[in-house]
């Protein structure tokens, strides 16, 4: 994917969760909840500072990432889709 976000911006490749629930029912497409976790994709540069300097962001590429159910948003490029939020909508990291 060829897609650098600007500033403080990091686009986050959803997870699909799963069809089924921890019951053994199978959920279908229509009652499933929208993703809350995902793979960064892309991170901009950095914020810039009060003082001008630009702030570097702590998450990475490769960082698998919770963030809020209606943060960011949803573009295609190349066919894949990916949110574009910034760092502040990212709620954590998962170790």
């Amino acid at each position: 994917m060829k897609f650098r976000p600007l500033h403080d911006r990091v686009a986050v490749e959803p997870m699909e969760q799963e069809e089924k629930s921890a019951g053994g029912v199978i959920i279908p497409d229509t009652a499933k909840e929208k993703p809350m976790q995902g793979k960064v994709v892309a991170v901009g540069d950095g914020a810039k500072g009060d003082d001008g300097k630009k702030v570097p962001l702590d998450v990475k590429e490769g960082d698998t990432v919770l963030y809020g159910k209606w943060a960011g948003t949803e573009i295609s490029i190349e066919g894949q889709t990916v949110l574009v939020m910034r760092e502040s909508d990212v709620m954590g990291v998962v170790a």
